[in-house]
């Protein structure tokens, strides 16, 4: 049985939502999303209250139930609040800054890099070791935190590198003599 299937998602004050077959969308002040769940369950919108129930007991309609439920509980807080991933740069000379919808990064290449930032998302570079992607869809914002890491990830031995704030990079003694 699913435990968080069970739990109904509330929406706040200024989100609206509508079920069209096994379409769920929900607009915001932020923006509108949208989610088209499988067969295997049923969504219903009550006042200000979206709840998903399984069709059936099998093991895949109980698997998307839960699955289901998260995918709508994302919809609604990327339109109210939204997702915001914040990356920090450490070592000597790395620094990023934006123009226009370019991201350029200084990482320690011979060249500059250059991040062309995906429509949907929204960075910024407060300092220039900071970075904070910003946007209503989860899986767009982590993703394009995750590229933007996978330019310089964090090295064991200096702490040299991109990485999420507040992450716990492991670090390693180097060569005695």
């Amino acid at each position: 049985m699913s435990r968080i299937g069970k739990k109904p998602v509330e929406m706040p004050a200024g989100v609206q939502a509508s079920v069209s077959g096994q379409t769920v969308e929900v607009k915001g002040p932020k923006g509108t999303r949208s989610f088209t769940a499988t067969d295997d369950v049923t969504i219903t919108v009550d006042g200000n209250v979206i709840s998903v129930t399984p069709r059936g007991m099998s093991k895949r309609a109980r698997q998307q139930w839960g699955m289901s439920r998260s995918m709508v509980e994302n919809l609604v807080t990327g339109v109210s609040t939204g997702f915001k991933k914040e990356l920090e740069i450490s070592g000597v000379g790395y620094r990023a800054q934006m123009q226009g919808n370019t991201l350029k990064l200084a990482l320690g290449y011979s060249h500059d890099v250059n991040f062309e930032v995906p429509a949907g998302v929204t960075v910024t570079a407060p300092k220039q070791t900071e970075i904070v992607v910003e946007g209503i869809d989860q899986q767009l914002v982590g993703q394009v935190a995750a590229n933007i890491r996978e330019w310089r990830a964090p090295e064991p031995y200096k702490g040299k590198g991109i990485r999420y704030k507040g992450e716990f990079i492991f670090r390693k003694e180097g060569k005695k003599k």
